[in-house]
């Protein structure tokens, strides 16, 4: 098989060719893969080097556990729930060790403003942390959607594609998510 023929295979024929021992097609799907990976990574991380550390760590993950995929949501969707996992994995890390024992690129940074208001920045990241550990605290259903939806902009629709769930349960997931943080948060502004 050429590799333009392996690149129009469907992501459930690669799956079932690389268990029926083709492992050089799961290429097809990491290289298919790799950018929403990345993507998903970068906006719970929002660092270029974690975000393509998690993307390659799925896609080991993804090759190791391929006898776990049951094929009940979408090949991508089962792979991006894997690198969303491992990222948020690796924020909880960050959070709990010290600041000086982070690499100086993984550290948290101040938002660029036009005030240099010492305070505001601590504020700011406060607020920031606050709100990262109550999106972890969600219940796993409840954060994936919220994260899909709020974190890396995919519309309700394309997030029910993605978990294999029907739109209005989403919407429902999304809503509770929301409610949850308004409640763990208070009054953050």
């Amino acid at each position: 098989m050429t590799a333009i023929d392996a690149e129009c295979l469907a992501d459930d024929e690669i799956v079932r060719r690389v268990r029926e021992g083709e492992p050089a097609l799961f290429g097809v799907l990491m290289r298919r893969h790799q950018r929403r990976l990345r993507r998903a990574a970068w906006s719970i991380l929002r660092n270029d080097t974690e975000a393509e550390d998690v993307a390659q760590h799925a896609c080991v993950q993804a090759y190791a556990c391929m006898g776990q995929f049951e094929g009940r949501a979408l090949f991508s969707t089962w792979l991006t729930r894997i690198a969303v996992h491992e990222a948020l994995a690796r924020q909880r890390r960050r959070w709990r060790e010290p600041l000086e024992a982070q690499p100086l690129e993984a550290r948290p940074r101040p938002p660029v403003s036009a005030e240099k208001d010492p305070e505001a920045h601590v504020l700011h990241g406060e607020q920031r942390r606050r709100l990262a550990a109550a999106i972890e605290a969600l219940p796993s259903g409840c954060r994936d959607v919220f994260v899909l939806t709020q974190l890396d902009g995919l519309t309700t629709g394309e997030t029910a594609a993605r978990l294999g769930l029907r739109h209005d349960a989403v919407r429902a997931r999304l809503y509770r998510a929301r409610a949850r943080l308004r409640e763990a948060l208070g009054s953050v502004s």
